[in-house]
């Protein structure tokens, strides 16, 4: 099933991250490691995190084979000091595409080449920067939610 694309103003939304640049290909090797990172120093500091989702902010390329930036994180409350490689990042506000994907993560590239097809038929423009929001996870894989979504000019 194609996700249904909308435009939406988005909010900027505080994050404790840890940046990698990597290729694509390279994302579902590293993410584990940089989360561990960031929810280690998320116990240690009470109160910075309460019910805050993982988001991976993509600082995109030129091309899809090229290395990118990405912000491995987690929505946080407050600002804080870095520690070690564990820093305040934030989304980008303002007018996005976004779709929710629903199903394994193995599949979200369908729904990121679903917003790339409607702003290509939209005549649509993106601003180099995407990030995806994971909801609570369930043990059935078909249930998944992840929100896509893609900074426009």
């Amino acid at each position: 099933m194609t996700p249904t694309v909308s435009v939406v103003t988005a909010h900027p939304r505080l994050l404790a991250a840890v940046r990698r640049e990597i290729t694509l290909g390279q994302i579902g090797s590293a993410w584990r490691e940089a989360l561990d990172k960031v929810w280690a120093v998320l116990r240690s500091q009470p109160g910075l995190w309460t019910d805050g989702h993982n988001v991976f902010l993509y600082h995109h390329g030129k091309g899809r084979d090229a290395p990118m930036r990405v912000d491995f994180g987690v929505e946080v409350t407050r600002s804080f000091e870095a520690t070690g490689e564990v820093k305040a990042t934030h989304t980008p506000g303002g007018e996005v595409a976004q779709a929710i994907h629903v199903g394994p993560y193995e599949r979200l590239g369908e729904t990121h080449l679903a917003i790339h097809r409607w702003a290509a038929e939209n005549g649509k423009t993106f601003a180099g920067t995407s990030w995806e929001i994971y909801a609570d996870p369930t043990p059935d894989p078909s249930k998944l939610q992840t929100t896509v979504a893609y900074l426009l000019v």
